[in-house]
């Protein structure tokens, strides 16, 4: 078995626009903390050393995550919108398959007819319930300040492409799944008939057909093969959250 991680990290040094801020306190900072959880004096506390701990402040959006229906709208199909925390788990655990769109510059929108045509090259069809990751490379970026901009997005049709054919789990290795945001806004605003499909209009999807996104993957590239391997995408269980991070990694049994 090999297990390849398709995970972007918290890091504050990312190029996201909102990034998390990490304190960092080591052994020595924290022994009157550890003193006082043992109700012992600080002089007593083994070695001089206590524990090593982070504090983090964060967006359920940064590094890996995925996004809940929640998070594009607040119903889906009709019905209130799943949150992360109410994501079926057997949504998460399943044969993967890469679409790869590397050669894609960035700011191109991915259109339907695309990804029929990388599903094409692949040895099987897609079927149900498989996870189905979207590569651009744009992950290279990720500690470059124009990262949100540096990749291909999905377009509403080739998502839906994806939803009618059984797929409920999907992702990209980009800051965002759609174009980049100001991309978006530009053709928008010099459009003539301000479709507002225009406006984040993959995410939103959701809104008639429920599915999940997630973004900011990583290493699709480094994948043996875009084939035969069973995703593992469990998202953290963040009470009503719109979102929740994701150790994302790739399963091969050779």
């Amino acid at each position: 078995m090999r297990i390849f991680d398709l995970s972007s990290p918290l890091d504050p040094a990312s190029g996201d626009p909102l990034p998390p801020r990490i304190d960092y306190r080591d052994h020595k900072e924290n022994v009157p903390h550890l003193a006082r959880l043992l109700g012992v004096p600080e002089s007593e506390v083994p070695d001089g050393l206590g524990s090593a701990t982070e504090t983090v402040t964060a967006r359920t959006h940064n590094g890996t995550h995925m996004d809940a229906p929640w998070h594009f709208f607040p119903t889906s199909e009709g019905r209130p919108a799943r949150t992360i925390d109410e994501i079926p788990l057997e949504w998460c655990y399943a044969p993967g398959v890469v679409l790869d769109f590397s050669h894609l510059p960035p700011g191109t929108e991915i259109s339907a007819a695309d990804v029929e045509e990388a599903a094409a090259r692949l040895p099987q069809p897609i079927e149900p319930g498989n996870i189905v990751f979207i590569r651009t490379d744009a992950y290279k970026y990720y500690y470059h300040p124009d990262y949100p901009k540096m990749h291909a997005g999905m377009s509403r049709e080739a998502t839906l492409w994806l939803i009618e054919r059984g797929v409920k789990v999907m992702g990209i290795d980009a800051w965002s799944w759609d174009l980049p945001l100001p991309m978006q806004g530009e053709r928008y605003l010099r459009s003539e008939n301000k479709d507002p499909n225009m406006l984040w209009g993959a995410h939103r999807v959701a809104k008639e057909r429920e599915y999940v996104h997630l973004e900011q993957l990583a290493n699709l590239d480094k994948l043996p093969r875009p084939y035969g391997f069973i995703a593992s995408v469990f998202p953290i269980k963040v009470a009503r959250g719109s979102g929740g991070w994701v150790r994302a990694v790739a399963i091969f049994n050779d």
